[in-house]
Order: C-alpha cells, then structure tokens, then sequence
C-alpha cells in the first residue's frame, strides 16, 4: 500500500515522528473501486474517513424526482465523509460514487478513536480537516445563492482545477445546479468572450 500521498497530506498540518506514520498507516485498509461504484449509499452508516489516493468521488443527494444533487467532489489528494452520519451514527444522507476507477484509504471511525488516543496531534489534524470543510461548505452555500451560473462555474474551475476536462458535464451541471443544456450554452459563451 502506497502511502506517501497521504503522509504528504498529513504533513500540510502536523508533523510527525516515524513510528506515528506507523502506526497511522497500520490503521488504515486500502480499497479499489471501479468507476460508479458506490463507497457509501444514503441510508447507510458512514463509518470511515476516506482519503483519495487516486482517483475521483463525488457525493450526491437524489430529490423526489431522481434529479441527484451533487454536493462534492472528491479528487486525488482529498478527503471526503458524509459528515452528518459520520458524526451522528445516523444513516447518511448523501451518497458516495466512484466517478472513475479509484484507489482508496479508509480508516473506520473506531480505529481512528484509538489514533486519537495514541497519537493526539491526529486530533488537530482531523479538526483542521472538518473546520475547513465546514468553511468551503458555508460558503459554496452562499455562492449559491448570491451567484449567478457563470460565477459559480468560475469558481468550481479554481477549486477543482484538475476535474475540469475530466468530469462528465453533466455532473459540473449539477454541482452548480443548472441543467446540462444552460450548462453548455453558458459555456459556449464563455469561448466566445
């Protein structure tokens, strides 16, 4: 299991000594999953924070009608949860889908209690992890509703510079919340500015 991604990821925010890196990636199961491969179903537990070694993740709610609702991407080098069932031990709300063939690290939410015991500085690090989603989480809320298509759409490319040739259109669409069509009329606009 390669873990030198993920030991780079940690290091943007705590340091650590060899044996901590060992015990930490001691922690951790590797998974590959093929591309629509659903990590986690609404109505299901989440139970583990996932790191994306490589790959891409999206997460997504589906309305009454079946429209799903993409609320994140998760590419390489990320990390993503439904944090909602994570936290509460409730059943998820979003689901979680491989968008293409992916390699992932889970660590399940008991072990990463007795990393925490162990090694407390995890418990920075994964603060640090959940006070930045909950930033970027606030904030995409108000750039929906203050935005306009085409802003948000500018800012979807700054965020997630390396999904924008890679994703389908259909699913930067729904992450903005325009339907494919206005998504591509709008973009075609865009060329020609």
């Amino acid at each position: 299991m390669d873990v030198s991604l993920l030991l780079q990821n940690v290091a943007r925010y705590i340091s650590l000594e060899q044996w901590e890196a060992e015990y930490f990636t001691s922690l951790l199961s590797e998974h590959y999953v093929k591309r629509r491969h659903l990590v986690l179903q609404a109505g299901q537990i989440s139970s583990d924070s996932i790191f994306v070694s490589d790959g891409v993740l999206r997460s997504y709610t589906t309305d009454e009608e079946g429209v799903e609702h993409i609320i994140n991407f998760a590419p390489k080098d990320w990390w993503i949860a439904d944090l909602y069932s994570y936290f509460s031990g409730q059943p998820a709300i979003q689901t979680i889908e491989a968008v293409e063939d992916s390699c992932l690290l889970l660590l399940p939410r008991a072990k990463q209690e007795l990393l925490y015991q162990k090694v407390p500085k995890f418990e920075r690090f994964f603060r640090l992890l959940v006070e930045r989603s909950l930033v970027s989480n606030q904030q995409r809320i108000i750039d929906s509703l203050s935005l306009p298509a085409k802003e948000q759409y500018l800012k979807f490319c700054k965020r997630y510079p390396t999904l924008i040739n890679t994703l389908p259109r259909k699913h930067i669409a729904s992450y903005i919340g325009v339907t494919p069509e206005f998504f591509s009329k709008m973009t075609a606009g865009l060329l020609k500015e």
